[in-house]
């Protein structure tokens, strides 16, 4: 993928530092269990009553099992404010819960700040629910400013608007209009998706990122529902973010219990998405008492160990040393190439993290990795071909004894920059 290399914004850096995330579905539909996106059937406002909610739990939660931010569904397709909007009878104002006078994006939001979460609000374009008909373009678009405009300045500085396209294929918003509201009210939000997007979605709910994993790119999916990819003005650097539910859905979670994932493969996703330059963006249903489910906690608790004990501390090689015009190598202390010297600068490894310097874009499009033989150390053999490395590429490799690993970049446009090159075992 030849190209002129964009530079990626300081937001967009840090959108890809933050790796791994969690997604809350929670609304009127954690009251109707079985019900599904655009079925149209109804679901009053007085069902709604979680007792026990407790935004802290979440965030508690999350954060001790590795998560840095934080994403709630502010108003799903069905239309029904988790805030008491001024511009719908359709919200949390309308319910028992709190005599009317509750706030889900108050208590979610400051349970994020207590925590050190980044915040992250849903919000959909789109709706089949409430009085304002979704098929006049003007008004709709008045309501749907007015709704946004009350999350972005109610509630201190957002990080991360997430609007869902499901639903608005053939739908003419006022983009200019939009966008210029949005990036006057918060300057320095980063948006997922549409418009005037800073990130991207993987193009699947399953949380797989694909290989290659271009960064750049001038078209992108935006919804389930669309039959071909939303075409690009320009070119634009986009990092890409994989969503995915712990459950078979992304609501009823107290149907489907038998289908929570495991932590293993939880680990494979991560490693498929994190692993290949995306973000990781689990989501987790609230039940109706507005709690995580206790068998979604102990799970994610189980995958949050497990990704500490795999990459939480590498192996002790140094720092990645260019040695050539396209390879760095990185090595054990002691480690020498002449037989019957350095002989313990090994170690057992299986996988080896690459990160690149993306501060003036990206550049390798391909890698290989080799590895030092534990005894012919003069000589090494290739452990692993890839493409696009990005923020992060997690090489899972055979385990072998080695004390120098070398990354050769094949092919790649520009100059190449290397953050660093780590070294892991995981039994």
């Amino acid at each position: 993928m030849d190209s002129m290399k964009l530079r990626p914004s300081a937001g967009q850096l840090a959108f890809m530092d933050w790796e791994y995330g969690v997604f809350f579905h929670f609304g009127i539909r954690s009251f109707f269990l079985g019900h599904k996106d655009w079925d149209n059937r109804p679901m009053p406002a007085e069902a709604f009553n979680p007792e026990q909610l407790d935004c802290e739990q979440w965030i508690r939660t999350v954060k001790d099992a590795g998560a840095t931010y934080a994403i709630l569904v502010c108003k799903h397709h069905d239309g029904f404010a988790n805030w008491p909007s001024k511009y719908t009878d359709y919200s949390v104002a309308s319910t028992p819960w709190k005599d009317g006078k509750g706030d889900v994006v108050r208590e979610y939001v400051n349970a994020c700040r207590k925590y050190g979460l980044k915040v992250g609000l849903y919000y959909s374009p789109a709706q089949w629910g409430g009085k304002i008909s979704f098929k006049e373009d003007r008004e709709y678009d008045d309501y749907f400013i007015n709704q946004i405009s009350e999350l972005l300045t109610g509630y201190g500085k957002i990080d991360y608007l997430w609007f869902d396209g499901c639903g608005s294929e053939g739908h003419q918003y006022d983009t200019d209009r939009i966008v210029k509201a949005i990036r006057g009210m918060q300057p320095e939000i980063l948006i997922f998706s549409m418009w005037d997007p800073d990130t991207r979605w993987v193009g699947n709910e399953d949380g797989y990122a694909p290989m290659p994993n271009f960064n750049t790119t001038t078209d992108v999916d935006f919804s389930m529902l669309a039959t071909e990819k939303e075409k690009l003005a320009r070119a634009k650097f986009l990092p890409s973010e994989c969503d995915f539910k712990m459950r078979s859905t992304w609501f009823d979670c107290e149907l489907n219990e038998d289908t929570i994932k495991e932590a293993d493969e939880l680990m494979g996703i991560y490693e498929m998405s994190v692993g290949r330059g995306a973000n990781f963006l689990i989501n987790i249903g609230p039940d109706r008492r507005g709690l995580l489910p206790e068998k979604d906690v102990q799970r994610l608790t189980e995958f949050g160990n497990r990704l500490k004990a795999r990459y939480g501390r590498a192996l002790p090689f140094g720092d990645a040393e260019k040695t050539a015009d396209n390879e760095w190598s990185i090595a054990m202390d002691g480690f020498s190439t002449e037989r019957g010297e350095g002989e313990k600068a090994n170690a057992l490894v299986n996988r080896v993290v690459i990160r690149e310097d993306l501060t003036d874009g990206e550049s390798i499009e391909e890698f290989r990795l080799y590895a030092n033989m534990p005894a012919y150390r003069s000589k090494r053999v290739c452990l692993y071909k890839g493409d696009t490395v990005g923020h992060k590429a997690i090489c899972v490799i055979p385990t072998m004894r080695t004390g120098r690993i070398t990354l050769e970049v094949t092919k790649a446009n520009g100059e190449v920059k290397i953050r660093d090159i780590k070294a892991y075992y995981a039994e």
